[in-house]
């Protein structure tokens, strides 16, 4: 399968540095990490050890087999754009937050698929990821039920040794990625710890309430997720992924901007009832980034 990743980060580079044992795979991001790519292959450490030789590039090919989508949720509309200039069969979204596969759906013509992925992955230097663990890839349709397509990106996933499961809940399995999200990256991020100190710490009853909140807003919109699904997808992630940096935490080491406003953000903005650990949450990282000059005081 001819596969394009677009962003090319950590976890969109340790993705497709493992489709790229099987698979002709193109990574698009930013110099010098394509660049160096490009010249020298990609070295994977960790979980995983190996090199591999995809493409890198910064701009898209003009056609793919598969375009997966790794990008910051502040950038799927970019990716949205440039995507819809190029020929693909199908999309797949493997990134945090909710909305991204609608908005990627408003500008390319192929189908779009929902995803989620628990690989931890760290960028260590340009052309160098590390895995930090093995996890699994769950792909469907956005909408729930059968599809042919994600049967035939799950058998390429798989093909390439990843673990991978298709599922016909993708919606529900949405919600509780959510939760995952809303539990771990601000409660991380903002306290400074690796994610197993939600596990025991006095900081895992504050991912425990917001992941509560979220399952409550899922229900609210029709989807069938409890509090004690959610909770336990918390605590059982946390436990998984104890040496992890989460994403946003990392984001803040970086002082780089975070994905608070498709997170714990977006819990907020769909909520019918209070949810106030969602609501701290997002004031304080949102704080946080007016600190750093990376966004202004408003959503």
């Amino acid at each position: 399968m001819d596969v394009l990743v677009f962003g090319a980060g950590s976890l969109g580079s340790l993705v497709g540095g493992l489709l790229a044992r099987e698979h002709d795979v193109t990574l698009v991001g930013r110099d010098p990490h394509v660049a160096t790519v490009r010249e020298s292959g990609l070295r994977i450490s960790g979980a995983v050890d190996e090199t591999v030789t995809p493409d890198a590039a910064t701009e898209p090919p003009a056609a793919a087999d598969l375009a997966v989508v790794t990008v910051k949720t502040f950038d799927t509309p970019a990716a949205a754009a440039a995507l819809a200039e190029c020929d693909l069969d199908v999309v797949l979204s493997l990134q945090n937050g909710m909305g991204n596969e609608e908005e990627l759906a408003t500008s390319v013509s192929a189908p779009v698929l929902a995803g989620t992925c628990t690989y931890g992955a760290r960028m260590v230097e340009p052309g160098h990821v590390e895995c930090t663990g093995v996890g699994e890839v769950v792909l469907g349709a956005r909408e729930g039920g059968q599809s042919d397509e994600a049967d035939s990106v799950g058998v390429a996933f798989d093909a390439a040794g990843l673990d991978v499961t298709v599922a016909t809940d993708m919606p529900r399995r949405l919600w509780e990625k959510l939760a995952v999200n809303c539990g771990i990256n601000a409660t991380t991020a903002l306290a400074r710890v690796e994610n197993g100190a939600l596990v025991d710490g006095p900081a895992g009853e504050t991912a425990r309430a917001a992941a509560r909140e979220v399952a409550q807003v899922a229900r609210d919109h029709g989807v069938d997720l409890s509090a004690m699904q959610a909770t336990t997808a918390v605590s059982g992630v946390a436990r998984t992924t104890a040496a992890n940096t989460s994403s946003m935490a990392q984001d803040v080491q970086a002082g780089a901007r975070t994905e608070i406003d498709a997170i714990n953000g977006y819990v907020v903005a769909n909520a019918t009832d209070p949810v106030p650990v969602n609501e701290t949450l997002t004031h304080l990282v949102r704080a946080w980034e007016i600190g750093q000059d990376l966004r202004d005081d408003g959503p």
